[in-house]
């Protein structure tokens, strides 16, 4: 008894070959129109969607026959911790890398986030990201060529929910989740605003506080957001970003009362 082909498979000589089908949005420079460009390639156990774009990327072959150029990505550790595979799969945004390919719906959309500029193809360019963190001095200021001795001890209850808000690897998937963050906007993000609330909680980084709470009391800081929690919800490394967005919104509130009352 012959069987049907399931879905994903293609028959050769009688020969059923299991495949996995992408549609790409593609574009080639910053200023060209994007295009859409579909592949099909060989399936293999345990693929994700960065093997795939290997894949296309050994042989650049459409699913007509017909050469193309290899598609452009981009990714560093392959275990969701340096944040540079983010891209929208069909229509989220997360890590190409954990992006399992049997637990996705074929055909697989793969496009670039387009809350920042996209540079090539999946490419895009997060400075918005890195000049947000620049604005709030998402950094401890102990630079310098003397000994500064090893510093204050963080309580352990402070230091194990400060831990969960050092997770965050830049990878924009929060931003492009925000309806708040677009080119209409000048809303800092909630990234940053997470990454003030841990700078401000080390004992050494606390002395900045005030500096990156008036950072976020400016256009396009903390009164951007809209509270609709997309962020967290979509954040791969479970950041709890909107309980970060409301200690930072209480403190800036604080430190405007005191500014008033001239404490």
């Amino acid at each position: 008894m012959r069987r049907s082909k399931r879905k994903g498979e293609t028959s050769d000589g009688g020969n059923c070959t299991k495949t996995v089908k992408l549609i790409i949005r593609r574009q080639d420079t910053p200023d060209s129109q994007p295009y859409t460009e579909e592949f099909e390639i060989p399936y293999r156990p345990n693929m994700n969607v960065i093997s795939a774009l290997m894949e296309i990327q050994r042989n650049p072959v459409r699913a007509d026959g017909q050469k193309t150029s290899p598609v452009c990505w981009e990714s560093n550790c392959l275990e969701e911790v340096c944040g540079a595979c983010s891209m929208v799969i069909n229509g989220k945004p997360r890590q190409a890398c954990s992006a399992l390919i049997d637990k996705l719906e074929q055909p697989i959309r793969l496009e670039p986030m387009r809350t920042f500029p996209v540079v090539r193809d999946l490419v895009i360019n997060r400075e918005r990201m890195f000049n947000a963190l620049k604005r709030v001095k998402a950094w401890i200021p102990i630079d310098g060529t003397y000994d500064l001795g090893p510093g204050p001890r963080m309580a352990e209850t402070k230091r194990q929910w400060a831990y969960e808000l050092s997770k965050c690897m830049t990878c924009g998937v929060c931003l492009e989740a925000c309806p708040n963050v677009n080119e209409r906007s000048s809303f800092i993000g909630p990234a940053a605003i997470s990454q003030v609330r841990l700078f401000n909680a080390h004992p050494t980084g606390e002395m900045n506080k005030e500096e990156r709470l008036e950072a976020l009391m400016e256009d396009g800081g903390i009164e951007g957001c809209g509270n609709s929690q997309n962020c967290v919800r979509s954040c791969p490394k479970g950041i709890p970003l909107t309980t970060s967005i409301a200690a930072i919104n209480k403190d800036t509130t604080k430190h405007l009362f005191r500014k008033w009352l001239g404490m």
